[in-house]
């Protein structure tokens, strides 16, 4: 055994583990579990399952990989779990595969930070560039598109939708869908604007964020229908990249609806 793995990790034959992967005590990895380059195990990692890491993750101690959903659908189905490279998933974290009931795989992007407390339950699409605070928890067929920020304890809601850019305050549930660059707060998410700090931080020209930020108010404005105030957005902001992709993501046919403005809620 490598000198990288320590001698008191479990590894079932044929699991396959690129020859420079630390593993820490304790460890447990599956039969089926494909570890890429650079990767490091902490301690007490269970790794189960059709699982694939990608290269130079970092997980820590009692993070559980690739066991079986918490889905009463769920029947023994050989489902993956795919996690892309250079991710740090603390603590506690849980990410469970997918189910014949959607694409069977939970997928994982690149370049994320999962606090201690994670949940990535079965079906769900995380994107890259993401930050899941402590205890944040996503439930079965959540989309989880690149960039965004989820703060601790927020929980969301089953087939919800998070556009790219968006951020979810601390102690939410999210029921419904929130729209790229979109920022939500409260017990029962509210759309509180779009994510200006984030938009800043990333060096966004000022008129693409004045225009994603009227672009925002006339699709939720009430006089019309959204329908018909899209109409208007793609008549007034043909050119704009921000907006087309808010224009992009409520196009998509959805079953959650949208987080509205508080004061529509």
């Amino acid at each position: 055994m490598s000198n990288l793995i320590h001698s008191t990790a479990i590894i079932a034959d044929g699991a396959q583990i690129a020859a420079d992967v630390k593993i820490g005590p304790f460890c447990v990895i599956g039969a089926n579990v494909k570890i890429g380059a650079g990767t490091e195990l902490k301690s007490h990692v269970v790794i189960e399952g059709y699982t694939e890491l990608g290269e130079n993750n970092i997980i820590y101690p009692f993070a559980v990989i690739g066991t079986p959903p918490q889905d009463l659908k769920y029947h023994g189905e050989a489902s993956r779990v795919i996690i892309g490279n250079n991710n740090v998933i603390r603590e506690y974290t849980t990410i469970q595969p997918g189910t014949e009931a959607a694409n069977m795989e939970t997928v994982v992007g690149s370049n994320s930070l999962f606090m201690l407390g994670t949940h990535i339950a079965h079906d769900c699409v995380v994107g890259d560039n993401v930050i899941f605070a402590n205890n944040a928890t996503i439930a079965g067929h959540v989309i989880v598109e690149d960039n965004v920020r989820i703060g601790g304890l927020a929980a969301v809601h089953q087939f919800v939708r998070i556009g790219r850019n968006a951020i979810i305050g601390g102690v939410t549930a999210v029921v419904r869908d929130v729209i790229p660059y979109g920022m939500v707060t409260g017990d029962r998410a509210s759309l509180d604007g779009i994510n200006l700090v984030g938009l800043r931080r990333q060096g966004i020209d000022r008129e693409e964020i004045t225009a994603l930020q009227d672009a925002v108010e006339i699709v939720f404005a009430k006089e019309q229908t959204m329908n018909e105030n899209i109409e208007i957005v793609k008549t007034k902001y043909p050119n704009s990249k921000m907006v087309q992709q808010l224009l992009a993501f409520l196009e998509v046919q959805t079953s959650r609806s949208y987080t509205l403005p508080r004061n529509e809620t």
